[in-house]
Formats: structure tokens, sequence, C-alpha cells
């Protein structure tokens, strides 16, 4: 009896071993290439590094993810689409304004107007609530791209060059060309400010700034600073108009392939990458003006913020925003929580 019971126990045994390594060798393998028009030195880049370094871990290697930085597999708008159609597995540029236009849901452009955040808290309650995350399911449906997080790129300044001279006024703007990306609400944003927007792919504008074909541009300043726009233009206009983010996207079917456990991998290093990236804007925002003046002699302009959101509030008063994005949709997300 004793030999029959150590030969059941050996053969138990056995069975379990060979079950677990046919369950990893079983388990699936993924290689997701992340693309970004960043530059490696940019606070998106490094957290788009954080997230493949912790989602490896967590999955034990399963999961590789390979960061492509300076638009190598495409400026913004081809790494959407080529998401879109399952060319390419994720993009680091998302962001509402490129889903309004791409994703076929145009009332996800009220997150590109000026002013329609109050600050970064305030854009936290409004994606991660009810509101930003129905639309964004209805974004996964509709496209073909599901968003994963929200991360802070920073509160866009107007940057713009000695010729354009001093504004603190919308008024002040009137002629400026301002180079903005060829997306309609950002555009409409550049008008909302005062100013005449330009189209312009973001790999273009160092050169149209050192040049002249724009009078200047608008980004958060560790944007500024690692694109190195500080060295061809003059003043820092802090206007607040816009609570920078970057929405990390991945093609919605390769999402709903994967086990259940690679998603919640996957979800988990991108809360790390995202607390990551927050942190680094937040400290350079916080050390960047000190170093714009005296490393760069640039002048910091604190303009009549009123003026700006007076004239954004006009601007967007117009009855084709409401068509786009719901009557009276730019006030509720400005008052939410407390108008909700």
């Amino acid at each position: 009896m004793v030999g029959t019971s150590r030969k059941v126990l050996l053969f138990v045994t056995m069975a379990i071993l060979v079950l677990a390594v046919s369950t990893v060798a079983a388990a699936p393998k993924y290689v997701l290439r992340f693309n970004t028009v960043a530059a490696p030195t940019q606070p998106q880049v490094l957290a788009m590094e954080k997230f493949a370094e912790v989602v490896g871990k967590l999955s034990g290697g399963n999961i590789t993810v390979k960061v492509f930085h300076s638009g190598q597999l495409g400026d913004q708008k081809t790494g959407l689409l080529a998401v879109m159609r399952g060319d390419l597995e994720m993009a680091g540029d998302g962001a509402p304004s490129w889903f309004a236009e791409l994703g076929g849901m145009p009332e996800l452009g009220v997150y590109g107007a000026a002013y329609v955040f109050r600050d970064l808290d305030h854009m936290y309650m409004v994606m991660n609530g009810p509101i930003g995350q129905e639309q964004f399911e209805n974004l996964a449906k509709k496209s073909g791209m599901r968003v994963l997080d929200t991360w802070y790129l920073g509160t866009r300044q107007l940057n713009l060059t000695a010729k354009a001279g001093v504004v603190r006024t919308p008024a002040d703007l009137k002629g400026i060309k301002l180079r903005m990306p060829n997306v309609a609400s950002f555009m409409d944003m550049g008008r909302a400010l005062g100013g005449t927007p330009t189209p312009m792919g973001f790999g273009e504008v160092y050169l149209a700034l050192k040049t002249g074909t724009v009078d200047g541009q608008d980004n958060p300043l560790p944007t500024d600073l690692s694109a190195k726009f500080v060295e061809v233009t003059k003043y820092i206009v802090l206007t607040d108009h816009s609570i920078g983010t970057v929405n990390p996207v991945i093609n919605e079917k390769l999402w709903q392939s994967m086990p259940e456990e690679y998603r919640v991998y996957i979800k988990q290093a991108m809360a790390v990458a995202r607390c990551y990236m927050n942190s680094i804007v937040l400290e350079q925002e916080a050390l960047l003006l000190s170093q714009f003046v005296d490393e760069y002699k640039m002048e910091i302009i604190v303009p009549d913020k009123k003026a700006f959101m007076d004239h954004a509030k006009a601007y967007y008063s117009q009855p084709k925003f409401d068509e786009q994005w719901g009557k009276g949709m730019y006030e509720k997300i400005q008052s939410y929580p407390y108008g909700s």
C-alpha cells in the first residue's frame, strides 16, 4: 500500500508539474509598439518608458513594450489612425481634440476649448467622472482605439518671439500668427485667445519660430524647454488657457483579445506612469520660469487673464459649438461638479 501511495503521489506531482509548465508555455506573449512625436527627454517619453518597465515586470516578461519617440512611426495624426486600423498597437499622442476629429465624436472637442477646465484637479474630476468615462467608452466602440489613461502634459502658456512683442490682452494678439496643431478645436482655441492660428506639425515648429514663419506657439513649459523653443523665442505669457493632457491609446480589438489579467497589468502600469509623468511635469513647471529668465534671457508676462477668459467665453458662445458639443456643454464642464 505504501508503495502504491508513493506511486500515486508521484504521478499526481508529475501531472501538476506538467500542467504548470504547459500553462506557462501557453501564456500568450505580446510585443506592443508605443509611438509618440515627443522628444526623448520629454516627460511623456519618460513616462512611456516607465510604463514599459512596469508592465514587463507585472506580466513576467509576457508583455514587451517598445517605445518609439520623435515620431519614428508617424506623426500624431498618422499614429492615431494606425492604432484605429490595427497597424500600430499603441500611441502616446491621444488627446480629446484628436479624438473629436479622427474618432467621429465631435462632442469631445469641448475638452480642447480654452479655459474649459479650472485647474488640474477639475480636469481629473471630469475625465475620470461619468461624463468622460462614458465618452471614452463610446470612442472605443466608434473608432477602434481605447483610451487607457489621462496624463498631465502641463498647463499651456503662450510662447512668443521678439517680433510679436509684449502681449497682455487678446487685443494684443491681433494679427499674431500662432502655430496650432492642424485640428479644428486647436484652431478654434487660437481664435478664442485672439490670435491668428496657423496649422503646423510639431516637428516644424522650431524652424518656423526661428525663421519668423510663425510669431508664437502654445505649449506647457516643459515642452518649451525640451523642444528647445526657448532658444528662438522671447516671451512666456502666463495665460493658463488650457490644462494639457495626453491620453495613451491602444487598438480596441487587441485590447479585447488580451487575457483579463494582462489588461489589469496594463492599467496598473499606466497608473504608475501617470503619477511618474505628473510629478515630473509639476516639478518642472515650478522651477522652469527662473531658468528661462536666467539662462535664456526670456521675459515672463503676467497678462490680464480675465480678459482672455471673457474673450474665450464670447467666442465659444457661437451656435456652432452647441451643435458640435451639445447645448451648454462648455458651461456644464466649466462648472462641473457644482453644476452637475
